[in-house]
């Protein structure tokens, strides 16, 4: 395993990455665009534990034109969350075209592609990465949403379709010569989906190929802060973006800058901390998508919330059953209360 110390070979030099007109600050961590997960409720707690740059869950170009009320709720933004950008998917390029410019009139800061979502409803449907398979598509399609919108776009893909087509390298080349201001490439192929360990050899040798200057984000299997600094030394890249590791867990951006900054760990949050955020959390989501959708929706964070407490089985099943508000909420509390005298 290459030290901390080494730097990919050849790699060039990192400078404030900017994305258009965005400043972003040394190596910035960026929230992955997570269906059902990365909503205003989870992006909130994100932020406010250092998320530098966040974008929507991905939206349907086909529901946006359609207006599919699912579709059109994911334009939600708010002015805390900034620099923010709203992802888009879709198979055909007129339709990618026009819920380019929709997606502008709600202001975000910018456009980003997916051309990396490997589930099969989108995938075969020959939308994310399903046009890894179509680089000439690719290119049109991108070419399409750039000249729709004023804002800077970017792009999400993976290495290639599977492993006879690691065509990212080409990629990269062809979507900044068309203008796409960023580029974050997840380390798998589609065939792998989210199996096996993420492979970021071509993501390091795209950061240091000559012809590349915009900035290039590495995604996949950042679950430690040593593995994030590890893998800027190793790879240079610009930034990383960080998905499955902040699910109930907003604490892990701050981690990551600190062990970054300084080579040592933040204590983790203690139990006070952990019901305060995911009070927090799950308020926003009340508030945000009402009273019966917003406590359903929180269930899939709670595990997260309270990962590795003992005896939390009894706790949990009553926090994912409770079909009140208010008795979620007095659970918490319950919570605090007991595991706090454990921790004392």
């Amino acid at each position: 395993m290459t030290s901390n110390s080494t730097i990919f070979a050849g790699s060039k030099l990192n400078s404030m990455p900017k994305i258009g007109p965005i400043e972003l600050p040394d190596f910035p961590l960026l929230l992955a665009p997570m269906e059902d997960v990365s909503d205003p409720p989870f992006r909130a707690v994100c932020k406010q534990y250092g998320a530098d740059l966040m974008y929507t869950e991905f939206i349907s170009s086909e529901g946006l034109i359609r207006d599919a009320a699912k579709s059109v709720q994911k334009l939600d933004i708010f002015e805390y969350e900034r620099p923010i950008g709203i992802q888009l998917f879709g198979s055909d390029i007129e339709s990618m075209r026009r819920s380019s410019e929709i997606a502008t009139s709600a202001s975000p800061d910018l456009i980003d592609i997916n051309y990396g979502c490997p589930v099969k409803q989108v995938a075969c449907k020959g939308a994310g990465a399903a046009l890894l398979q179509d680089i000439p598509k690719m290119v049109q399609m991108t070419q399409a949403v750039i000249d729709a919108t004023h804002l800077p776009v970017t792009v999400k893909t993976r290495l290639g379709w599977d492993d006879s087509t690691k065509n990212v390298q080409e990629v990269a080349e062809r979507l900044q010569d068309i203008g796409i201001q960023a580029l974050t490439i997840h380390g798998r192929t589609r065939v792998q989906m989210y199996k096996g360990d993420a492979d970021w050899t071509l993501i390091g040798r795209i950061k240091e190929n000559s012809r590349i200057n915009i900035p290039i984000f590495g995604n996949g299997d950042i679950d430690s802060p040593q593995k994030a600094l590890e893998y800027k030394n190793r790879y240079g890249v610009d930034g990383v973006m960080i998905g499955r590791a902040s699910i109930g867990y907003p604490w892990f951006f701050n981690e990551v800058k600190y062990f970054v900054k300084t080579g040592m760990m933040l204590p983790p949050p203690d139990i006070h901390q952990r019901v305060e955020v995911c009070l927090q959390h799950l308020e926003f989501s009340l508030r945000w998508k009402g009273p019966v959708l917003g406590l359903i929706e929180m269930r899939r964070h709670y595990t997260n919330y309270f990962k590795h407490i003992p005896d939390f089985k009894p706790f949990r099943m009553k926090l994912v059953t409770s079909d009140s508000s208010d008795e979620v909420i007095a659970t918490l509390y319950e919570i605090k209360q007991q595991f706090a005298l454990v921790e004392a």
